[in-house]
Protein backbone atom coordinates (compact mmCIF):
# COMPACT_ATOMS: atom_id res chain seq x y z
CA UNK A 1 0.00 0.00 0.00
CA UNK A 2 2.84 2.41 0.85
CA UNK A 3 4.47 1.66 -2.49
CA UNK A 4 1.25 2.48 -4.37
CA UNK A 5 0.87 5.72 -2.40
CA UNK A 6 4.45 6.74 -3.25
CA UNK A 7 3.93 5.98 -6.93
CA UNK A 8 0.75 8.07 -6.92
CA UNK A 9 2.53 10.98 -5.18
CA UNK A 10 5.47 10.73 -7.55
CA UNK A 11 3.13 10.81 -10.56
CA UNK A 12 1.32 13.88 -9.14
CA UNK A 13 4.61 15.71 -8.56
CA UNK A 14 5.93 14.88 -12.01
CA UNK A 15 2.63 15.93 -13.60
CA UNK A 16 3.00 19.29 -11.84
CA UNK A 17 6.44 19.69 -13.40
CA UNK A 18 8.24 19.28 -10.07
CA UNK A 19 11.19 17.08 -9.34
CA UNK A 20 10.45 13.87 -7.49
CA UNK A 21 9.60 14.58 -3.87
CA UNK A 22 12.14 13.65 -1.24
CA UNK A 23 9.46 11.92 0.86
CA UNK A 24 10.40 14.15 3.76
CA UNK A 25 8.55 13.53 6.97
CA UNK A 26 10.06 16.22 9.19
CA UNK A 27 11.89 19.49 8.62
CA UNK A 28 13.74 21.38 11.35
CA UNK A 29 13.83 25.17 11.19
CA UNK A 30 16.75 26.32 13.35
CA UNK A 31 15.81 29.90 14.22
CA UNK A 32 17.41 32.64 16.28
CA UNK A 33 14.70 32.00 18.91
CA UNK A 34 14.89 28.18 18.96
CA UNK A 35 14.07 25.14 16.84
CA UNK A 36 10.74 24.43 15.16
CA UNK A 37 10.06 20.97 13.73
CA UNK A 38 7.46 20.60 10.98
CA UNK A 39 5.73 17.33 10.07
CA UNK A 40 4.83 17.44 6.36
CA UNK A 41 1.81 15.72 4.81
CA UNK A 42 2.87 14.53 1.34
CA UNK A 43 -0.24 12.39 1.03
CA UNK A 44 -2.66 15.34 1.19
CA UNK A 45 -0.42 18.04 -0.33
CA UNK A 46 2.07 16.24 -2.61
CA UNK A 47 2.94 19.18 -4.90
CA UNK A 48 3.30 21.60 -2.02
CA UNK A 49 5.47 19.24 0.04
CA UNK A 50 7.66 18.44 -2.98
CA UNK A 51 8.08 22.19 -3.61
CA UNK A 52 8.92 22.93 0.04
CA UNK A 53 11.44 20.06 0.25
CA UNK A 54 13.13 21.27 -2.95
CA UNK A 55 13.57 24.70 -1.37
CA UNK A 56 14.95 23.13 1.83
CA UNK A 57 17.46 21.06 -0.16
CA UNK A 58 18.52 24.14 -2.15
CA UNK A 59 19.18 26.15 1.04
CA UNK A 60 16.50 28.71 0.12
CA UNK A 61 15.38 29.21 3.72
CA UNK A 62 18.84 29.47 5.26
CA UNK A 63 19.46 33.06 6.32
CA UNK A 64 15.89 34.24 5.73
CA UNK A 65 13.67 35.82 8.38
CA UNK A 66 10.15 35.65 9.68
CA UNK A 67 9.28 38.95 8.04
CA UNK A 68 5.58 39.22 8.93
CA UNK A 69 4.44 38.50 12.48
CA UNK A 70 0.87 39.01 13.68
CA UNK A 71 -0.07 37.75 17.14
CA UNK A 72 -3.40 35.92 17.01
CA UNK A 73 -2.97 35.26 13.28
CA UNK A 74 0.32 33.89 11.93
CA UNK A 75 4.09 34.19 11.49
CA UNK A 76 5.31 34.29 7.87
CA UNK A 77 8.76 33.57 6.50
CA UNK A 78 10.81 31.85 3.86
CA UNK A 79 11.32 34.58 1.32
CA UNK A 80 13.06 37.64 2.74
CA UNK A 81 16.59 38.39 3.85
CA UNK A 82 17.13 40.40 7.06
CA UNK A 83 17.33 43.60 4.99
CA UNK A 84 13.86 42.80 3.55
CA UNK A 85 15.09 41.82 0.10
CA UNK A 86 13.05 39.06 -1.52
CA UNK A 87 15.02 36.00 -2.57
CA UNK A 88 14.56 34.65 -6.11
CA UNK A 89 12.20 31.69 -6.44
CA UNK A 90 11.18 28.99 -8.87
CA UNK A 91 7.86 29.28 -10.74
CA UNK A 92 4.66 29.14 -8.62
CA UNK A 93 2.90 25.89 -7.82
CA UNK A 94 -0.80 24.99 -8.16
CA UNK A 95 -2.96 25.59 -5.09
CA UNK A 96 -3.67 22.46 -3.01
CA UNK A 97 -6.21 23.94 -0.58
CA UNK A 98 -9.32 21.86 0.01
CA UNK A 99 -7.14 18.82 0.75
CA UNK A 100 -8.77 18.06 4.10
CA UNK A 101 -6.12 19.91 6.14
CA UNK A 102 -7.24 23.01 8.03
CA UNK A 103 -5.57 26.28 9.03
CA UNK A 104 -5.58 25.43 12.73
CA UNK A 105 -3.12 26.61 15.38
CA UNK A 106 0.28 25.09 14.62
CA UNK A 107 -0.46 24.21 11.00
CA UNK A 108 1.88 25.37 8.25
CA UNK A 109 0.52 26.70 4.95
CA UNK A 110 1.80 28.37 1.81
CA UNK A 111 1.66 32.14 1.46
CA UNK A 112 0.39 33.48 -1.86
CA UNK A 113 -0.88 36.62 -3.57
CA UNK A 114 -4.47 37.22 -4.70
CA UNK A 115 -3.76 34.70 -7.47
CA UNK A 116 -4.58 31.29 -5.93
CA UNK A 117 -1.80 29.59 -7.95
CA UNK A 118 1.01 31.97 -6.94
CA UNK A 119 2.71 30.20 -4.00
CA UNK A 120 6.47 29.84 -4.33
CA UNK A 121 8.73 29.68 -1.24
CA UNK A 122 7.02 31.74 1.45
CA UNK A 123 5.04 29.91 4.11
CA UNK A 124 3.28 30.75 7.34
CA UNK A 125 2.58 29.06 10.65
CA UNK A 126 -0.88 29.67 12.07
CA UNK A 127 -0.67 30.91 15.68
CA UNK A 128 -4.44 30.61 16.14
CA UNK A 129 -7.30 28.78 14.45
CA UNK A 130 -7.75 30.60 11.12
CA UNK A 131 -10.61 28.62 9.60
CA UNK A 132 -11.47 31.57 7.32
CA UNK A 133 -8.29 30.65 5.39
CA UNK A 134 -9.63 27.19 4.49
CA UNK A 135 -11.02 26.83 0.95
CA UNK A 136 -14.48 25.94 2.24
CA UNK A 137 -14.71 29.13 4.33
CA UNK A 138 -12.85 31.68 2.20
CA UNK A 139 -14.91 34.27 0.32
CA UNK A 140 -13.33 33.39 -3.04
CA UNK A 141 -13.45 29.62 -2.43
CA UNK A 142 -9.68 29.23 -2.84
CA UNK A 143 -8.17 29.40 0.61
CA UNK A 144 -4.57 28.70 1.60
CA UNK A 145 -2.95 25.28 1.24
CA UNK A 146 -1.99 23.63 4.53
CA UNK A 147 0.79 21.07 4.03
CA UNK A 148 1.97 20.23 7.53
CA UNK A 149 2.05 21.13 11.20
CA UNK A 150 4.43 22.03 14.00
CA UNK A 151 5.22 18.91 16.02
CA UNK A 152 8.02 20.38 18.17
CA UNK A 153 8.78 23.98 19.09
CA UNK A 154 5.28 25.45 19.32
CA UNK A 155 6.63 27.36 22.34
CA UNK A 156 9.16 28.96 19.96
CA UNK A 157 6.33 29.96 17.61
CA UNK A 158 4.53 31.45 20.64
CA UNK A 159 7.64 33.50 21.52
CA UNK A 160 7.95 34.75 17.94
CA UNK A 161 4.29 35.79 17.67
CA UNK A 162 4.66 38.34 20.50
CA UNK A 163 7.81 40.18 19.39
CA UNK A 164 7.51 43.94 18.80
CA UNK A 165 6.85 44.77 15.14
CA UNK A 166 6.72 47.83 12.93
CA UNK A 167 7.10 48.96 9.33
CA UNK A 168 10.27 48.39 7.34
CA UNK A 169 11.03 48.78 3.64
CA UNK A 170 7.40 49.14 2.63
CA UNK A 171 6.35 46.09 4.69
CA UNK A 172 4.11 46.00 7.77
CA UNK A 173 4.25 43.78 10.87
CA UNK A 174 8.02 43.30 10.53
CA UNK A 175 9.82 42.24 13.73
CA UNK A 176 11.94 45.12 15.03
CA UNK A 177 14.74 42.65 15.73
CA UNK A 178 15.14 40.17 12.84
CA UNK A 179 14.09 36.60 13.65
CA UNK A 180 16.41 34.48 11.54
CA UNK A 181 15.83 31.07 10.06
CA UNK A 182 19.47 30.10 10.32
CA UNK A 183 19.01 26.74 8.61
CA UNK A 184 16.26 24.39 7.41
CA UNK A 185 17.17 20.69 7.60
CA UNK A 186 15.46 17.48 6.55
CA UNK A 187 15.28 15.31 9.69
CA UNK A 188 13.61 12.21 8.31
CA UNK A 189 12.41 10.79 5.03
CA UNK A 190 9.89 8.10 4.24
Amino acid sequence: MKRLARITLLAAALAAGLAAPAWAQKIKLSTSMGDIVLQLDAEKAPKTVANFVQYVKAGQYDGTVFHRVMDGFMIQGGGMTPDMQEKPTRPPIPLEAGNGLSNLRGSVAMARTQNPNSATAQFFINVGDNLRLDAANSPDGNGYAVFGKVVEGLEVVDKIKTVPTGNKGGHQNVPQTPILINKATILSEK
